[in-house]
């Protein structure tokens, strides 16, 4: 069984609720897997926006969920670690936690969640950026499942 990534607040390729941006109340989406493979013993996820002006813009940067963990809830604290286990990382926003869609007027942007089940913990301290993230992965990623949502403004 491959990893899924799922979400209740949108389905694969569709709109982000506008509740979860910037011109919401910039709430993170409730997020569930499925088909974690034997010997996973944390997760990590990125989301990003691989479409602004700037280049790649990350939203959310976690890490060091439990290795039992089956979701995200809607709504998480905007703090360093989460309730049931797992730390974050700082966003593009210069902010720790989720920063949701907030593209310039025009074109639909692409939100890419990024969800990797790993073989050991990364045992960063909270704030690390994607890059420390994915730095710290390497050799780790036992699987990857994605979920890709849009937002235009």
């Amino acid at each position: 069984m491959a990893l899924t990534l799922t979400s209740t607040a949108f389905k694969g390729g569709a709109e982000i609720p506008q509740r979860h941006t910037c011109e919401g109340a910039d709430r993170s989406p409730a997020l569930q897997w499925t088909g974690a493979p034997p010997g996973t013993k944390s997760f990590a996820l990125i989301a990003d926006d691989p479409d602004a002006p700037v280049g790649t813009w990350v939203h959310w940067v976690v890490y060091d969920l439990p290795g039992d963990a089956t979701e995200l809830a809607e709504g998480l604290p905007t703090s360093d670690t989460l309730p049931g286990g797992g730390t974050q990382g700082r966003n593009d926003f210069r902010k720790i936690g989720y920063g949701g869609p907030c593209p310039p007027p025009g074109k639909p942007h692409r939100y890419f969640f990024k969800l990797y089940a790993l073989d050991a913990p990364t045992k960063l301290k909270p704030r690390a950026t994607k890059a420390d993230v994915l730095k710290a992965i390497e050799g780790h990623v036992l699987a990857q499942a994605e979920l890709m949502g849009t937002y235009r403004r």
